[in-house]
């Protein structure tokens, strides 16, 4: 991808209503020449994907990705045929084997793929997910004398375990043995255990770091077909098709927010293709509890309607219910759990919203979010600590820099937070060497977010801690925050057909943005206010042509203010998006920004 650091201000802008700076998003000119010629592409599609970082020679599989040209060899990951070795050694020798599975959606994902893939063998995987409140993240070794007391032999834990050294030890010391399979930011020295399986542990050369811990669950599945396949173990049956599954490949990689590009988006984009088909009973019913139509599947059906509500049970509820309605055949169980996730769902937007308004005044009341910080740290007495992730996103998305949101617990003494970071600062990271000096009680996770644990006493001191860590990337970070946009069009341009044309470039997600188009000179039309600080309007160009369009949660800030005042002459950057409403297959335009050239 082209640098484009001194490229000019698009539309002049070099500081909007939210102080970022617009340009077009950079594009090598050969590489955009080269794909209209192959890929028969009109200029603005084509320097899309250039602009994406596609190479003129790779148009081809990321518009019409297929797992035969991009899916690794599963011996390319360290360890993994270790892995497969050990859990066949297992399942021929009639051991107990149990998935130890986070709670969030991507580790629910994960189990669900090995518990479906051992009920093809006949054999049925008790899953394990540890409880937010009681037992925290990860394994522990509470929970693997749990698992020892129940009968288990073999653990297999999923999105965690990689950095659970102490944990994992203490398994081995009662017996008990462990295989892990995640994708998380680990040490140098990895758990002692049969096998530990993760494309971001140091030395493995698979070059998948990108894939959530479903993706490399996925690519298990095949090493264990071709394992078991090695000892005759499909003789007289089917060998799984894993490509039923790939539904719960994509809803780990789309939820976990991982980069789509490679591999990983062949399995979040041929994924989304099979959930369309609604096979998996626990997917159908939360589409059904949630009021949404079945057909075919997009990213928002996975990160807005059927994610949330899998989280919600790990958040605020049970946590291995997401699990185990990913993992039925039973549609009157996947009925019954659906509606239990739609009703905590529910439960946590309230939660969220009380903890979200909480923190904006804390934080504006303290000066945190000034300028003069790397970012923000910001703690509360009986924050839940499953809605701290979420809130640590808002927060991020409204100051533009990482944030650590922290509930803090008066009984105990201790802090549970989650972080959200920007582009180009490295929170998991960050948070790795907080422990590492011994400020936190546990911590870990990726360049985008990351857990913790820490006394509450010591908060302050964590706050300067990473301030201070992340102060040396602040700066890039800040100039690389521009608001990109791929092409500049008028209202009457904003069709279905503009946004059908640049579907082919989906699934978006990190390192594959959606794209953003900008509106030059128009007013905002009768706008009205919306609960949760949402603003709808029209936007109406020079030539009277006007498109429907929706700011989200801006209603207190400058850009929704510009809009409630009906203002004129405004430019805008954002998002075209179906509407369907009513059967009219129209655009609304998503308003990611507002500049007004009268004040640059």
């Amino acid at each position: 991808m082209a640098d484009g650091g001194n490229a000019p201000a698009f539309l002049d802008v070099s500081r909007s209503l939210s102080g970022r700076a617009w340009r077009q998003r950079p594009a090598e000119a050969a590489t955009i020449r080269a794909h209209m010629q192959a890929l028969n592409l009109d200029e603005p599609m084509a320097r899309a994907l250039a602009a994406r970082g596609v190479a003129a020679d790779q148009g081809e599989n990321f518009l019409r990705p297929t797992l035969r040209a991009l899916f690794p060899d599963p011996s390319s990951f360290m360890d993994m045929d270790t892995a497969a070795t050990a859990i066949i050694d297992a399942l021929q020798a009639g051991s107990s084997i149990h998935v130890f599975a986070d709670y969030d959606v991507d580790g629910a994902s994960s189990a669900a793929l090995l518990v479906r893939w051992f009920r093809t063998l006949d054999a049925e995987l008790p899953i394990y997910v540890p409880d937010r409140l009681t037992e925290g993240y990860g394994p522990s070794a509470r929970a693997f004398d749990t698992l020892k007391a129940r009968g288990a032999e073999l653990v297999i834990t999923v999105d965690c375990g990689a950095a659970a050294n102490e944990a994992v030890a203490h398994a081995a010391a009662i017996g008990l043995k462990v295989v892990v399979i995640d994708h998380h930011m680990m040490r140098e020295e990895p758990p002692a255990c049969l096998a530990v399986v993760n494309p971001n542990r140091p030395g493995c050369n698979s070059g998948q770091g990108n894939l959530a811990a479903a993706g490399v669950v996925f690519v298990l599945l095949a090493a264990l077909n071709r394992e078991a396949r090695a000892r005759g173990l499909f003789e007289g049956k089917a060998e799984p098709d894993i490509r039923q599954w790939l539904d719960l490949a994509a809803m780990g990689a789309i939820c976990d927010v991982t980069g789509l590009t490679g591999f990983n988006r062949a399995l979040t984009s041929l994924g989304l293709k099979v959930m369309s088909d609604w096979n998996n009973p626990g997917l159908k019913a939360l589409l059904a509890a949630a009021g949404a139509e079945p057909g075919p599947a997009k990213s928002n059906h996975a990160g807005f309607i059927l994610g949330p509500r899998i989280n919600a049970g790990g958040r605020i509820g049970k946590s291995d219910l997401g699990a185990r309605l990913l993992s039925t055949d039973d549609p009157d169980e996947a009925r019954m759990l659906a509606q239990e996730l739609d009703a905590l769902n529910i439960a946590r937007r309230e939660v969220e919203a009380q903890v979200t308004e909480q923190a904006v005044r804390r934080v504006e009341a303290t000066g945190a979010h000034n300028d003069e910080s790397a970012m923000v740290v910001i703690a509360g007495e009986d924050w839940h600590p499953g809605v701290v992730g979420i809130v640590a996103g808002r927060l991020r998305e409204r100051w533009r820099k990482p944030v650590v949101v922290i509930g803090v617990d008066a009984i105990n003494g201790l802090g549970k937070g989650s972080g959200r970071s920007q582009p180009g600062m490295n929170l998991g990271r960050a948070v790795q060497a907080a422990w590492n000096e011994g400020v936190l009680i546990a911590g870990g996770g990726h360049a985008m977010a990351a857990g913790l644990t820490v006394a509450a006493d010591r908060i302050d001191e964590l706050r300067a801690f990473l301030n201070d860590r992340l102060s040396g990337e602040r700066a890039e970070a800040v100039a690389q925050d521009w608001v990109e946009v791929d092409a500049l069009i008028d209202p009457s341009a904003a069709t279905r057909d503009l946004f059908e044309a640049f579907e082919q470039l989906a699934p978006y997600g990190p390192a594959n943005p959606e794209p953003l188009f900008a509106l030059q000179g128009v007013q905002a039309r009768e706008p009205a206010a919306m609960n949760g600080g949402h603003v709808r309007c029209r936007l109406v160009g020079a030539d009277g042509a006007s498109v429907r369009a929706i700011a989200w949660r801006c209603a207190d800030l400058p850009s929704g203010k510009a809009l409630l005042a009906g203002q004129g002459g405004l430019n805008l950057v954002g998002r075209l998006k179906a509407d369907d409403w009513n059967g009219r297959r129209g655009v609304q335009f998503e308003i990611e920004d507002v500049a007004d050239p009268r004040m640059a």
